[in-house]
């Protein structure tokens, strides 16, 4: 084979690997070892919790109490709406300290409320606060009522659900992140909790880590902020704002179009945008993914730097 052609061939089969790895590393971090291992995540008996499918719908059901069909968007985001005021109320009752983040402090960010696209909501709490809900309310039901704007009353129940994996601080196989779950039992919509601990302290000493690799410096959390969220009081991060340029860009906090909906300065809040379209990519932190485009540009170049 001509010496060219060797190189042709190997600078393509090294892409083709190349591609390959991306695919596989921006796959959603609750799957990447399903991606990984070739098997289906709800088969491994160590993953503890399970969802009613995959994607950015069923992926965000507790199998348990799925009712078999989605809600309508409507019915999602009544129920998230009550979920996290039940949450935030029932966690400031127990006088356990807990914040939003991600997607859902990007929500808070715009205007106090969910993002309407979202599916499910994102809590963080210290290492030491998931050792008090794995030992004193792990598998506990909170009752919540609140007034629609009609007068009828609105019940609904939760279940506080704790890893028993929750103990451990590195990612490990991927199948347990997520430290803890409050459910909604109506249909399996919930609110994931994880716990930020001094992963490696002897190495990097105030830094707060997650098993999803986000790392915090201590005066990055606290002291925390009070403020509100869907209408009751909440604690967001100290510096929050470095916190979501970190983990998203500069972009999540400038950007009025996203999930097929525009951003309503007069009304602060974000309507669907009708027959414009629609970005169906989730919000996911930069830490989730595996680079950004102009990083894996730059990776094919140096490819073919090598070779030719």
């Amino acid at each position: 084979m001509h010496l060219s052609a060797q190189k042709g061939f190997i600078l393509a089969f090294l892409v083709t690997l190349f591609l390959f790895a991306v695919v596989v590393e921006c796959a959603p971090m609750k799957y990447q070892a399903k991606k990984r291992k070739g098997q289906n995540p709800d088969e491994d008996p160590m993953k503890y919790f399970h969802e009613a499918g995959y994607g950015d719908v069923l992926g965000h059901y507790d199998r348990r109490y799925f009712t078999g069909s989605a809600a309508t968007y409507d019915a999602k985001a009544d129920t998230l709406h009550h979920m996290i005021r039940a949450y935030l109320t029932t966690f400031r009752e127990l006088n356990l300290e807990t914040w939003i983040a991600h997607g859902t402090l990007i929500g808070w960010w715009w205007n106090s409320k969910l993002l309407p696209w979202d599916w499910d909501l994102d809590t963080q709490v210290s290492g030491s606060t998931m050792a008090k809900l794995r030992e004193s309310h792990n598998m506990t039901f909170h009752n919540y009522t609140d007034m629609a704007d009609d007068g009828t009353i609105i019940f609904r129940e939760y279940l506080l659900d704790v890893n028993p994996f929750s103990t451990e601080g590195h990612k490990g196989d991927g199948f347990n992140v997520i430290d803890a779950r409050w459910i909604d039992i109506r249909n399996g919509l919930y609110i994931d909790i994880t716990a930020l601990r001094e992963v490696e302290p002897e190495i990097k000493p105030g830094i707060f880590s997650c098993k999803n690799r986000h790392d915090y410096k201590t005066n990055e959390l606290w002291p925390m902020r009070n403020t509100f969220f869907e209408g009751v009081p909440a604690l967001i991060p100290n510096s929050y704002e470095a916190i979501l340029k970190s983990e998203y860009s500069p972009r999540v906090m400038t950007n009025t179009f996203h999930e097929g909906h525009q951003w309503n300065p007069g009304k602060k809040e974000w309507i669907p945008a009708g027959n414009r379209k629609v970005n169906h990519r989730a919000h996911v932190p930069r830490s989730l993914q595996s680079d950004s485009d102009e990083k894996r540009t730059g990776g094919l170049k140096n490819l073919a730097r090598i070779f030719f």
